[in-house]
Order: structure tokens, then C-alpha cells, then sequence
């Protein structure tokens, strides 16, 4: 593995050990809540606000780190928020902290999300882009199998034990911001003179940038308003009889093989194309959804999210590569923060209207309803013309 350089490895692990501290507290953070006093009304709202946050500073940091021509202090302050908001909020749980808190959280997520993925376009040719992206987003998910795995072992010694796990969650998060120091900028992408960044500038990049990313990405929002949170299949999967443990046993295998599948399926994709294997995932995410709107199986629910862990794997790091290799250098960190900023509100979206779908009509038609706007996701996609890639220099 020759095409991982020392930076990709710093990243991933960097990653990894973020992931690790995130998705420790992810199972139980519902219930944590709860116990403190939370509504389930005053909870979305505080997950709506912490999304929200984390949508429109991607975009803005993302143009901030292209037009400062520096990428490691966005990384480095990004991990640094999402560390110490973790004991933040085992601290004090009053409401107004909570919410300052988780919005550190998601705030420090938007910081640095641009600026890391532009140091992995960098560190990748146009031959190696999905092996990089993919190897980065397998060792960020094995955070994800690594994280809940912890949970679930301390709260079967020390059961409803929540406050004690967010400390122990910033063990891992500090290592994160430890191993990113090791982290060092390459000559400046941009030597222009520094200029005012408004906020909002970085939508302005959707509107003049080159004509191919347009399409991507709407395509890819278009996807993402019917791609609702992932809490959605785990509730449907609580409903068909699953205890609470087997619950997150489904999550956990998923995020195993999403871990396991992220970079072969990266090395295939550099050699049969971005696209090809963006639009396989996306038939995968289609039968996936057409499966849990009929499925009470405990045993086909394993071979469901088996496959929906291989979708992922073949969607969520190949977007980035495919937006990177048909956007400048200079613009990549405002090019895929502007995309994940916009993906972020399109996912509340999708997760609002999933939700009133469910609420009127039942699951399955809520599934059902999504799986059939995929197919037509799909269909837009193979229209759409295969990726130019853009020449750059790299620095």
C-alpha cells in the first residue's frame, strides 16, 4: 500500500480515533439525554440546531482554508472542538450547556471537514483517488465498530452508567488531537492576498463553478433529500422485536463491513470508474430500502444491513474523489465543504420528511417512497455524462 503516505495514515488514524470517542456516545446518547431531562421534542431540536450548525460551516471553512492556502490548523482546531466537547457535556447538564456543547461538537466537524479532504486529494493521483478516500473512510468507520463495541461492554459491567462514558470518550478524542500535530501544511495552495470571507460565500462557488460539478451534485443532493438518518432503519429493526443489544449488534455489523468493504472497494473503483461504482451503490441503497419495507426477519435484517454497509462503502468516500477529481486544487476544500454543507441540510430535510411519511402512512411506505426516488436518482445518474477530470498541479 505505497499509495498511503505517512499524511494519509496521520489523518485516518486521527480519524479513527475521533470516530472512536463520537460513535461511543452515539447509542446512548438519546437516553443519556432522557435521564437529564430532555424531551424527545427538545432533543431533535437540539440535534437539528448541531446539524444545522455543522452544514453551513463546512461550506464556510472549506472557502476559509482555500482562500488562506492552509489546511492543518482547520484539521487541528476542527478535532480539538469535537475532543472537549465530550466531557462538556457530562459536566453540567443544564439544558442552554448541553446545546452549547453539542454544537462545539458539530462546529469543530465543520471546521475541519473541508481542509481534511482536501489534504486527501492532495495526497492521491487521478489513478489512486478512490484507494485514498477509501482507505480514510475505512479507518474512520472501524472507529465506528471500535466506539459502540466499548459502550456496550462498559454498560453491561456498569449499566446506566452514562456520565462516566463521556469522559472516557475523551480519552481517544485527545489522542486524535495529539496525533494531528504530527500533521504539517505543503506550500500554500493560494498565494492571492488575504481577503474578507463572508459566510455565505462559499454558496457562491455552487453557482460559478465548473458545469460538471454541478450536476454531481445535484444529483447527489437530490439523493441525499430521500436518504433520511440511518436511526430510521435501526427504529424498524426495534420494532420487528429486536432488543435494545441486538439493536446495536445490527449497528455495529454494519459499520464492520462498511470498515472492511471502503477500500477494496476504493481500488476498484480507480479501475472500472467513480461512476460506475457510485450508481452500483445506489442500486444496493434501492434493494435495501425495498427489503426493511417488507422484512421481520432477524436473520435477513443481517443480510440487509450487510448490503447496506457495502453501499456506503461504495458511495460516501467515492463521492468526495469523484468531486475532487473534477475541481481545481486550489477549490477543493470550498468545492466538497460547499457539497457537505448543503448535504447536511438536505439530510434533516430527508429525515423530516421521512418521519411525516412514517407518521401518516406507516414504514413501509416511508421505505418504499424512498427506495422508488433512488431508481430515479439512479436514472438521472446514468444519464449524466462519465467525469473530465480536471489536470491540476499537485503541490
Amino acid at each position: 500500500m505505497k499509495y498511503i503516505t505517512r499524511t494519509v495514515w496521520i489523518l485516518s488514524l486521527v480519524s479513527l480515533f475521533t470516530d472512536t470517542a463520537s460513535e461511543m456516545l452515539y447509542p446512548i446518547m438519546p437516553i443519556y439525554l432522557k435521564t437529564i431531562g430532555f424531551s424527545i421534542v427538545v432533543i431533535g431540536i437540539l440535534e437539528g440546531v448541531a446539524e444545522a450548525t455543522a452544514g453551513l460551516s463546512k461550506g464556510y471553512f472549506g472557502k476559509l482554508s482555500d482562500n488562506s492556502g492552509k489546511r492543518v490548523p482547520f484539521v487541528q482546531i476542527g478535532y480539538a472542538f469535537s475532543a472537549i466537547s465530550k466531557p462538556m457535556m457530562a459536566v453540567f447538564i443544564y439544558p442552554l450547556w448541553i446545546f452549547f456543547a453539542r454544537t462545539i461538537d458539530r462546529f469543530g466537524k465543520g471546521i475541519r471537514t473541508g481542509a481534511r479532504d482536501a489534504i486527501l486529494s492532495d495526497e492521491a493521483t487521478v489513478e489512486t483517488k478512490g484507494k485514498i478516500f477509501g482507505f480514510h473512510r475505512s479507518m474512520d468507520t472501524l472507529g465506528a465498530v471500535i466506539g459502540p463495541s466499548l459502550a456496550l461492554i462498559y454498560l453491561y459491567y456498569y449499566p446506566k452508567d452514562y456520565r462516566t462514558l463521556f469522559f472516557i470518550a475523551f480519552v481517544p478524542g485527545i489522542l486524535a488531537v495529539i496525533a494531528s500535530f504530527y500533521l504539517k501544511d505543503k506550500k500554500a495552495h493560494n498565494n492571492s492576498p488575504r481577503a474578507v470571507t463572508p459566510f455565505f460565500s462559499f454558496l457562491k462557488y455552487y453557482q460559478d463553478g465548473p458545469a460538471e460539478y454541478k450536476k454531481l451534485v445535484a444529483g447527489l443532493l437530490a439523493f441525499t433529500l430521500f436518504n433520511s438518518s440511518d436511526v430510521f432503519l435501526l427504529l424498524k429493526v426495534k420494532q420487528s422485536g429486536l432488543d435494545d443489544t441486538m439493536v446495536i449488534a445490527v449497528y455495529i455489523f454494519y459499520n464492520l463491513i462498511y470498515a472492511l468493504f471502503a477500500l477494496p472497494i476504493g481500488m476498484i473503483a480507480d479501475k472500472l470508474g467513480l461512476k460506475t461504482i457510485f450508481i452500483g451503490g445506489l442500486i444496493l441503497f434501492s434493494t435495501v430500502y425495498f427489503g426493511m419495507a417488507v422484512n421481520t426477519n432477524l436473520y435477513f435484517f443481517f443480510g440487509l444491513f450487510f448490503l447496506y454497509g457495502v453501499y456506503a462503502s461504495a458511495t460516501e468516500g467515492i463521492s468526495k474523489a469523484w468531486i475532487s477529481n473534477i475541481t481545481h486544487s486550489k477549490d477543493t476544500a470550498t468545492a466538497i465543504g460547499t457539497y457537505s454543507g448543503l448535504q447536511s441540510i438536505c439530510i434533516m430535510l430527508a429525515s423530516s420528511l421521512t418521519g411525516i411519511i412514517w407518521f401518516q402512512f406507516g414504514a413501509k411506505v416511508a421505505f418504499i417512497a424512498t427506495a422508488m426516488a433512488t431508481v430515479l436518482v439512479i436514472i438521472y445518474f446514468i444519464t449524466i455524462p462519465n467525469p473530465v477530470i480536471v489536470k491540476t498541479v499537485q503541490n
